[in-house]
């Protein structure tokens, strides 16, 4: 039905949509044929419908290649951004380091820069800048796309303002996984026609890697992230689980291990703007659905971000961290143009509140650095909020191949009611933090890691003795199966002894009273969920090497007692309570070896000591 003013109130409209259209893309031949089509509409709707048809098949090609069902690969995706590189000097494409992949390296690009790679790395750590990592899961590729199509709209714009924060995007992440091509991978995905695989050339996760940093990725990020010194970070992800309504759901960092200035920022200030702005496209911005039980119904919980996660290591540095999920089952359009819309918005946001970012990061370190214990071990509670959510009504359905019933999401009845939220939680443990590490010089692959993390450290000259605290492993189990290629250490009791340790030239001591700090307890404290001794890094020092024969030993029994009246008490007590004990030659036996000179003063002790 027309318009009561008539056509030539959609004439109007038009020529303002062209005229934005020649604005925003300077495509003279485009905005010639809107205009047609704009006087065609106005006199002659069945010419404007064959215009119309030829705008749509060959009028569009102008417009991003990237709003498409498809994704590039990895040759594709860096032999474009080369050439806009060359093409534009708004664009800066860096080779950052190695990768899992020998020869192709991880690259950077940089949008907003300062043309030069000092002045751009050093006005992305003085002032303000966002960093976007992608493909880390390569089967997940909503992220390249959207990055693209911000990097076109960029490069198109009529004027920058080189004050607005520096946007960098790391366009494949990892590397082997976007040369393992298929559209089979993702079995519960919703395109594109092709995508790459979840796991490195290693078969590593490399969403598990930042701590442990067993690939060559973790070292390259790490050298990236500190080059920059983000105050944003995203990390795009697709999701998997549960199906509902929403396109585009979020991550963000656990509240309670947040510094206070940085949790104002992201849950009373950030959230808010992002989520109202982003109602105004049609995007519900709604936390990840992880759900509580089998389906949304039962509750909704906060994700956990441990370190080990690109978005947990993030937090580590007081970094604004958010972590993208879109919905598997969305079309992969959708889901681009959601992590697009989000990505906007959030520079947007970060326009306007560079100082408020600056200043809360800066409190975020001053808080950093007068805490006197470190929090760990956060554990959800039971206390629960309530959050208002659009699923879809969950049945029981009969399968024909199994003969057994299955869960079926039924998208005819969707519904929005209230559901239980799970978000809080309590740090279970804590330790005081020490002035110092010292790290014996041999571990140089965590010296490695301290490196490439920037982390300020002195070698010591010459030998020396030092009075520190040693940690004990004195309990821990392992998992029985490999978890990205370790045997995880879990159920851990460490008891830290006051010792004079020799140490020697070549050992590092590494103050805590820096940058990082957080980073540094989170791998040397032995507790923590992420530690290095978690990882495996110390299980060396978890082996005997040497032993007794019981008809040798039992000669030394009696000069080892003589010589230490207390230990002989001890022994004769543990005897009397202990039945299983008293009866065996062998536990009394050890029991005196491992109290005696002849037992290693290495076995279990870590090589990684506290200097108060």
């Amino acid at each position: 039905m027309e318009s009561e003013k008539g056509p030539s109130n959609n004439w109007g409209k038009m020529v303002k949509m062209s005229m934005r259209m020649f604005k925003s893309r300077k495509k003279y031949s485009m905005t010639l044929v809107f205009l047609s089509l704009s006087y065609f509409y106005a006199m002659n709707k069945l010419t404007c419908t064959w215009v119309l048809f030829f705008f749509i098949c060959f009028g569009f090609h102008a417009q991003s290649t990237w709003i498409g069902n498809t994704s590039p690969s990895y040759a594709e995706l860096i032999q474009y951004l080369k050439k806009v590189d060359k093409e534009s000097d708004r664009v800066e494409l860096y080779a950052m380091g190695a990768s899992d992949v020998v020869g192709l390296p991880i690259y950077l690009c940089v949008v907003n820069g300062s043309g030069d790679s000092l002045k751009t790395f050093e006005k992305a750590r003085n002032g303000t800048s966002l960093l976007i990592n992608n493909a880390i899961h390569p089967g997940e590729p909503d992220g390249i796309n959207a990055c693209l199509i911000y990097l076109d709209q960029f490069v198109k714009r009529d004027s920058i303002n080189p004050n607005d924060p520096v946007f960098c995007f790391i366009p494949a992440y990892n590397v082997g996984g976007m040369l393992v091509r298929s559209s089979t991978s993702r079995a519960n995905q919703n395109g594109p026609e092709q995508y790459g695989f979840r796991g490195n050339a290693q078969n590593l996760d490399l969403n598990r890697d930042f701590m442990k940093m067993d690939s060559e990725n973790a070292h390259t990020f790490a050298k990236i992230f500190h080059a920059l010194d983000p105050d944003v970070f995203v990390d795009n992800h697709v999701s998997n689980g549960a199906d509902y309504q929403y396109t585009l759901t979020y991550i963000t960092s656990v509240r309670e291990r947040l510094a206070p200035s940085i949790r104002h920022l992201i849950y009373g200030q950030m959230l808010p703007v992002l989520t109202k702005e982003l109602k105004k496209m049609k995007w519900d911005l709604f936390p990840y659905v992880e759900t509580k039980s089998d389906i949304p119904d039962s509750g909704i919980v906060q994700f956990n971000d441990l370190p080990r996660y690109a978005m947990g290591f993030a937090s580590l540095f007081h970094c604004i961290s958010i972590t993208v999920e879109t919905h598997m089952l969305k079309p992969f359009p959708n889901r681009v143009k959601a992590t697009h819309d989000f990505l906007d918005e959030l520079v947007k946001w970060s326009v306007l509140n560079q100082e408020k970012i600056e200043l809360a990061r800066d409190q975020a370190k001053v808080w950093d650095a007068q805490q006197k214990h470190l929090m760990y071990n956060f554990q959800r509670t039971e206390e629960q909020d309530s959050i208002l959510f659009k699923g879809f009504e969950a049945v029981l359905d009969s399968n024909e191949f199994t003969g057994l019933s299955h869960l079926k999401y039924n998208r005819s009845k969707p519904y929005q009611k209230t559901i239980p939220y799970f978000r809080h939680f309590v740090a279970k443990d804590s330790v005081e933090i020490p002035s110092f590490y010292i790290v014996k010089g041999h571990e140089t692959r965590i010296i490695r890691n301290l490196q490439s993390h920037g982390i300020l450290f002195e070698t010591l000259r010459k030998d020396q003795e030092l009075e520190v605290n040693c940690m004990i492993v004195k309990q821990f189990s392992s998992l029985s199966n490999p978890y990205e290629g370790h045997y995880m250490h879990a159920e851990k009791q460490v008891e830290k002894v006051t010792r004079k340790v020799k140490f020697n030239a070549g050992d590092v001591v590494i103050p805590t009273n820096q940058n990082g700090a957080f980073f540094l307890h989170n791998c040397f404290q032995p507790l923590t969920e992420d530690s290095y001794f978690t990882w495996n890094y110390f299980d060396s020092y978890l082996q005997e090497k040497e032993y007794f024969s019981n008809y040798v030993f039992v000669e030394k029994v009696r000069s080892i007692l003589f010589s230490n009246p207390g230990l002989k008490q001890e022994f004769d007590e543990k005897k009397e309570k202990d039945a299983e004990f008293a009866k065996s030659e062998w536990q009394q036996l050890y029991f005196l070896y491992q109290h005696s000179p002849y037992f290693e003063p290495s076995y279990r002790m870590l090589p990684v000591y506290e200097l108060k």
